[in-house]
């Protein structure tokens, strides 16, 4: 992703949380994860807790998933595989009740009460809209930005019109605001209060502990306001029964003090070159 105008380790760090959400939006993904938390389990096995799930394509979302380094799978014999979640795939679970404690204050309620994981599901596909990450990391460290502005930074190679339809997404979705044509653009408070989700999707995806996302440079700073965006997203599509969450994370340790515009390009295990999913599902 070009984003020229923004430092090589922020673009490094939105092109890392950027992969994280590709990985976990596409629709049955989350599902799966949390079904796998658990010892190594048969295919059967597996199915048995997703029959909402079409024949034929749980295995191509278990492959996925295994070319993502987040699920294994073990062939004791030809007639006796299991599949068992990656140390990966077990560190990024407490990365979803932090996605579900944004949801349950910042997403709209709608008539019929959504689960847990429904309301993880919905915000993951807010946060993989196209160019999402990248626009609201600038509208976090800006505050304000004109169209124009944000599209050198954004799309820096590309007509910078075309910034308009992911704006109008984003705020469609209740996460960004504008006081009209030719206003500036700025986080909505659903918006800005999206740190702790960034903050532990970026520590997730740089191999550093969870307990560090509060001290991230940029998402680790304090929202400038706690209340309930006015602009909420709402699903009303049809929902099937899922695993739950596990429980939220223990309340943070005191962490790294970061030293100005680090952003972990070289910190923390090196990750191994994984095969993604082909772009994230849109429900």
């Amino acid at each position: 992703m070009a984003t020229t105008g923004l430092s090589p380790e922020t673009e490094a760090d939105i092109a890392r949380v950027t992969e994280v959400l590709h990985m976990a939006t596409p629709r049955w993904n989350v599902r799966i994860l949390l079904a796998l938390n658990e010892p190594p389990q048969r295919y059967n096995q597996i199915a048995a807790k997703l029959p909402h799930l079409q024949s034929g394509q749980l295995h191509p979302k278990i492959q996925s998933l295994c070319d993502a380094g987040l699920v294994e799978r073990t062939e004791y014999s030809p007639r006796h595989v299991a599949y068992s979640l990656t140390e990966r795939g077990r560190q990024l679970l407490p990365v979803l009740p932090v996605i579900a404690n944004w949801a349950e204050t910042y997403l709209e309620k709608p008539k019929v009460p959504l689960s847990v994981i429904e309301q993880v599901e919905d915000s993951l596909t807010l946060l993989t809209r196209r160019q999402a990450p990248a626009i609201l990391w600038v509208l976090k460290t800006r505050d304000e930005v004109s169209a124009r502005a944000l599209a050198h930074l954004v799309i820096p190679d590309g007509t910078w019109t075309n910034i308009y339809p992911p704006l109008r997404q984003l705020i469609d979705d209740g996460l960004v605001v504008s006081n009209g044509s030719g206003q500036p653009y700025r986080l909505s408070p659903s918006g800005a209060a999206l740190g702790p989700v960034f903050g532990a999707l970026s520590m997730w995806a740089a191999g550093r502990p969870m307990d560090h996302a509060p001290h991230h440079p940029l998402w680790g700073r304090p929202d400038p306001s706690t209340a309930p965006g006015s602009l909420p997203w709402a699903s009303h599509q049809a929902r099937t029964p899922a695993p739950a969450i596990p429980t939220s994370p223990p309340a943070p340790r005191p962490g790294p003090v970061w030293n100005r515009g680090e952003l972990f390009s070289h910190a923390g295990p090196p990750r191994p070159k994984t095969a993604l999913p082909t772009g994230g599902a849109r429900r």
